[in-house]
Order: C-alpha cells, then sequence, then structure tokens
C-alpha cells in the first residue's frame, strides 16, 4: 500500500513538473513576442493604421510618423515570412524616429481567417505558410497602392525608399525591378531577382547579409555579378557570426553578441544611407 501510495504522490510530483514546464515555455514564448509590442508602446511618435483600396482589395498599413519639423521622405517596409508582426511594427517606429514616415503593409490583409490579416493567423506556422502563398503579382499592386498612398500624404516631400526583411528583403530588391521612382532600395537578407529581371533597376539597391546564412548568401555571387553586368549599383555588406533575421534577433532579450552587433551596424548603415538618398 505504501508503494503504491508512494508511486501516485511521484506520478502528481511528475505530472505538476510536466504542467509548470509547459508554464513556463509557453511564458517565455509569450515574452519572446511581447518584448517588441513594449517597446512600441513605449514610443512617442504618431502611430495608426490606414486602409490603402485599389480595385476590390483593401490593404490594412500601419503607419509611423516622425517627429520633424519640415516634410520627411516615405520608406515602405516589408515585413518578414511572419506578416506584419509585433517587430516588423517596432521596425517601422524605429525607422520613423530617425526621420522618416514609414508606411508597413500588411500583405496578408484580408487572406487570414474570417477575412482578417496577420493578427488573425493561429500561430506562426499558419501565417507562414499564407505569406509563402502570396500570388506576386498581387504584392507588388499591394505595394503600388501602398506608395502611392503614402507619397500623397501631406507630410511627405515626394522622395520614396522600399525596405524588406527575410521575405521582405527579397520583394524588396523584386519591386526595385518595377517601381522605377525609387530613390533606394534596402534589402535585408533576402535574394535577389533574376538577371534579366536586373536590368530594370533603376534605383541604388542596399543589402545586408548574414554570414551564417548559407542559403541566402549563396545567392549573392550570381547576384553582384547579374548587377554589374547590368551596370547597376549593388552594394553588399555581409555581417560575420550573424544569423538570418539578425535585425529582429539582434534586439531580443537573448540576442546572441553576433546579432546584436550585426543588427547595431545594419541599423547604423540603412540610417545613414537613408540620410544621403
Amino acid at each position: 500500500m505504501r508503494t503504491q501510495r508512494s508511486f501516485s504522490s511521484l506520478r502528481r510530483a511528475l505530472l505538476l513538473l510536466a504542467a509548470f514546464g509547459f508554464l513556463a515555455t509557453a511564458t517565455t514564448g509569450l515574452i519572446a513576442q511581447d518584448w517588441a509590442k513594449q517597446k512600441l508602446d513605449k514610443s512617442p511618435r504618431h502611430r495608426e493604421w490606414v486602409t490603402v483600396k485599389h480595385g476590390d482589395r483593401s490593404v490594412q498599413a500601419f503607419v509611423v510618423y516622425p517627429e520633424v519639423k519640415g516634410k520627411a521622405p516615405v520608406v515602405v517596409l516589408i515585413h518578414e515570412i511572419f506578416g506584419l508582426s509585433d517587430w516588423a511594427r517596432s521596425m517601422a517606429d524605429d525607422l520613423a524616429a530617425a526621420g522618416y514616415i514609414v508606411i508597413a503593409p500588411d500583405l496578408l490583409s484580408g487572406f487570414g481567417p474570417n477575412g482578417g490579416g496577420s493578427s488573425a493567423f493561429p500561430d506562426q506556422d499558419a501565417a507562414v505558410k499564407a505569406v509563402s502563398g502570396l500570388n506576386p503579382e498581387t504584392v507588388t499592386a499591394d505595394l503600388d497602392a501602398t506608395a502611392d498612398f503614402a507619397k500623397k500624404l501631406p507630410a511627405s516631400n515626394g522622395k520614396l525608399a522600399v525596405v524588406g526583411f527575410c521575405w521582405g528583403g527579397g520583394k524588396s530588391f523584386a519591386y526595385a525591378t518595377h517601381r522605377h521612382d525609387l530613390n533606394a532600395a534596402f534589402v535585408f537578407y533576402g535574394p535577389g531577382p533574376d538577371a534579366e529581371a536586373i536590368k530594370s533597376i533603376q534605383a541604388p539597391v542596399y543589402a545586408f547579409y548574414a554570414g551564417n546564412d548559407g542559403r541566402i548568401g549563396a545567392t549573392v555571387p550570381a547576384t553582384t555579378e547579374a548587377m554589374k553586368a547590368a551596370g547597376k549599383k549593388y552594394e553588399p555588406v555581409s555581417y560575420e557570426g550573424a544569423g538570418h533575421g539578425f535585425m529582429r534577433a539582434g534586439e531580443a532579450p537573448d540576442a546572441s553578441p553576433e546579432n546584436k552587433k550585426a543588427r547595431e551596424e545594419g541599423m547604423k548603415r540603412l540610417t545613414m544611407l537613408l540620410k544621403n538618398m
């Protein structure tokens, strides 16, 4: 009987430990998601959601205004493969702090459960699958409508740049082949378009890569060659020791020294290039 009671007590203890472990993991996950939102909530800058319409589509976009006296350039921010996350909105706020009107369209607008956008998906995997399945023509049309909307804002000075991260980095490069009034395109760890499409690029392209990102890094030599052959301005920089997604990972609570350094150096370079465009 004593053995049976001891076994029952041990089983209850193990179940409690397992439950505590699950809660700890869940809490850690929430903290990992929440730090960017907490940072954004402390921002003094004006932020708002707008609806950008074109054809029969309505795209929800997040706009952040800089605290400056005069008119400012517009930066269209293209989110990662995770959708328009709290981090993407926080990144928009960081760029607004540097003096730019930043507009970040939710390219999952209308494609989520019950016609929602990024926030309507039940988990990250579902959002990743949805972003991966977006029609490139729809993405381009959404970006065009967003850029047109932002350039007409009374606070805009008419200059236009695009910046993208991860999946959005590749889309930023691709958008430069389409949009000929861009003053600059910024590509964070995204692949380049094919050599034929590269010929139509008008704006300078500045790229930011991670040293420990063989998947994307392997594409850089061919992109460099194609851009050079087409006579296009292309300035890639690789940050040694950093991993894919270092702009997000580099400011997370558990950031590695390499990702943190890459994030700091990448942000410094980005803001300098924006200032000089």
